[in-house]
This record gives C-alpha cells, sequence and structure tokens, in this order.
C-alpha cells in the first residue's frame, strides 16, 4: 500500500504519476486540514508526497478526490471503452501533447460545421486532421510540451512542416 499526502512540498501531480499509481492496489490519501498533518507522521507513514499546484486548500479532501477521480478512470471497467482515455491529454499514445477538438451532431450548430476532414470518412486525413490540431492547441496552450515531444523525438517531418507553417510571425 502507498499513503499519499497531498502538500505544497509535494512533486507536481500529473498524468505520469496517475499511471504510476493507478498500478497499485492500495492507495491511502492523507487529508490534512489547516495546518497540516504531524510531520512524525508523515516521516514515518508517507510514501508520495504531491502537489496539484501552486494554491492552497483548507482541507485535503477535495484534492483527494481529483486524484482519486483520475486514478479512478485509469481502472479497468471504469470508463464505458477501457482505450479510451489512451487518446486524453498528455497521455503517451498522443506523444504528451494536449488532446484535439472533438466534435458530436448535429453536423451544423449555430452556423458552425463539423470540419471536413472529419466527415470524410478517410482514415488517415482524420488522423493527421487530428495530429495537426493537437500540435496547434499545444503550441498555443502549452508550448513547453512542443518542446518536450521534439526534444524526446517524438515530432515527425509532417508535424514540423505544419509547426513551421502555423508558427506566429514575428
Amino acid at each position: 500500500r502507498r499513503v499519499i499526502h497531498r502538500t505544497p512540498k509535494g512533486r507536481i501531480f500529473n498524468q505520469s504519476i496517475a499511471r504510476e499509481l493507478s498500478e497499485y492496489d492500495r492507495l491511502i490519501f492523507l487529508c490534512g486540514h489547516y495546518e497540516g498533518v504531524d510531520q512524525r507522521f508523515i516521516d514515518a507513514h508517507v510514501t508520495y508526497q504531491l502537489s496539484l499546484g501552486d494554491f492552497v486548500l483548507s482541507g485535503g479532501e477535495l484534492a483527494a478526490m481529483v486524484l482519486l477521480d483520475s486514478l479512478a478512470r485509469l481502472q479497468p471497467g471504469v470508463l464505458n471503452d477501457e482505450g479510451s482515455f489512451q487518446q486524453d491529454s498528455f497521455n503517451p499514445a498522443l506523444d504528451g501533447l494536449l488532446d484535439c477538438p472533438h466534435y458530436t451532431r448535429p453536423e451544423v450548430w449555430a452556423g458552425q460545421e463539423v470540419p471536413a476532414e472529419l466527415l470524410s470518412g478517410h482514415h488517415a486525413n482524420i488522423e493527421r486532421w487530428r495530429r495537426d490540431q493537437r500540435l496547434r492547441i499545444t503550441t498555443q496552450h502549452r508550448p513547453e510540451l512542443i518542446e518536450q515531444a521534439r526534444k524526446q523525438g517524438l515530432l515527425n517531418a509532417k508535424d514540423e512542416g505544419f509547426l513551421a507553417k502555423t508558427a506566429p510571425k514575428l
């Protein structure tokens, strides 16, 4: 079993840590309140110290619920399609990029159409469109993730061509 304490001193929680923790059969979430938990207990029993980010909550209960939700969806049988989480943002299957936009029916909503590539039925074109959108969104919102993917050799020539074509002109 692992004992998890949420604290500003901990590692920033991310999808990689969620995958790691989801492999354990037993997790205990320690929920401090206001001033926290006695350091002697932390030293003796805590396995992981994790932070959700640079902010403070009154107690650990809400943070525990966030962690539980993130871990639960990685367990078999929790999601309707067990493989669907592999297409989520930050997943290795997406090379750590943010996910692309999603569209549902109707094909035209409030005067906006579903992109033609998604309606084409051409699977390679659909996947290229999704990849380009992941690159575009990640560049706009989390450019450090693009650099991380680049350093890991996860971007191919088509990716780099798309990024060069869409990069803001200075």
